[in-house]
């Protein structure tokens, strides 16, 4: 593990740190995950997006059964060290798995959440399954 990279990160009593994925082009936020620090080790080392997933408690990269990885233009540490701001290059243009540019496709409007976003391909086509 690189020192210099973990050092400055204070990952959470579950060793995580939150991590945003921001396209580079639109500054779109896409999508908000958790890294341990393999997952921070594996992104510098091949310049694309891994997470660590609490609910399957493992590791991931972005895209590993859909395709749609996530190249990393640019890594950022905000001042306090808890979380991570990625600028990305989202391969197909798909971030979230139910299809659709951005995880954050609901809109508050009128007393009720709305979806906002088209999806932009179906999770059947994307997985085989819906998840």
């Amino acid at each position: 593990m690189d020192k210099n990279l973990l050092e400055a990160v204070k990952f959470d009593e579950k060793g995580l740190v939150c991590a945003i994925a921001q396209d580079a082009e639109t500054k779109r936020v896409l999508m908000v995950a958790w890294m341990n620090a393999e997952a921070l080790q594996k992104t510098v080392e091949t310049g694309f997006a891994h997470y660590y997933s609490r609910s399957r408690q493992k590791q991931w990269m972005k895209g590993e059964e859909s395709g749609h990885t996530q190249k990393v233009r640019e890594l950022r540490l905000d001042c306090d060290g808890d979380a991570i701001v990625m600028f990305i290059a989202q391969n197909g243009g798909i971030a979230c798995h139910t299809g659709r540019e951005s995880c954050f496709y609901k809109v508050w409007r009128g007393g009720a959440w709305e979806t906002a976003d088209a999806v932009l391909k179906d999770e059947k086509e994307i997985y085989g399954s819906t998840h």
